[in-house]
């Protein structure tokens, strides 16, 4: 993700500050990992230096000065090519599960692996009940939907690929055994 993307894409609206900026991204991004502060602030610093965003004014709201951004012509046009850039699939499978399987494969031994498989295939199904659970209780934003929906999807994807690997471990079992 390119946070300084998003904090253009959130400027878009109008001007704000960092900590508001931080909150509209945790509200409107619900299932990633939220921003530091000091990342907001760090970035807002390179995009103001970059000729993206400038200060628009400050305010003291109850509470420390707060510095107000606003987008830059530039900024609204490099958001604007951004949104339009196709993201290329990954190149290369980087994902901690996958690793895990193989590595368990060479070293732990086929019964070992297949527990792993079961225990992973459980722990997946549990969060895709969390996520649904999300997407169905009154009140649910759009964004809260949209997380939940791409979230799983890629379990469900993860799902068919241990259910895959599962039959391979029974298939190489056999092998080893017969």
């Amino acid at each position: 993700m390119s946070t300084a993307h998003v904090l253009l894409g959130l400027l878009a609206g109008g001007p704000r500050h960092g900590y508001d900026l931080k909150r509209a991204h945790d509200d409107r991004l619900p299932q990633a990992k939220p921003l530091a502060y000091g990342q907001v602030y760090a970035t807002l610093g390179r995009l103001e230096r970059d000729g993206m965003v400038t200060q628009s004014g400050q305010d003291q709201d109850a509470g420390p000065e707060r510095t107000s951004y606003q987008l830059t012509d530039l900024g609204r046009e490099r958001l604007a090519g951004w949104l339009t850039e196709v993201e290329p699939p990954a190149p290369y499978v980087a994902s901690t599960l996958f690793s895990k399987v193989v590595v368990a494969l060479l070293v732990a031994g086929i019964e070992q692996t297949t527990d792993y498989l079961t225990a992973q295939r459980a722990a997946h199904v549990t969060r895709m009940r969390e996520l649904t659970a999300i997407k169905t209780r009154p009140g649910a934003s759009v964004g809260d939907i949209v997380a939940a929906d791409y979230a799983i999807g890629h379990l469900d994807a993860d799902l068919r690929w241990l259910q895959t690997t599962m039959s391979r471990v029974a298939e190489l079992q056999k092998e080893v055994t017969a």
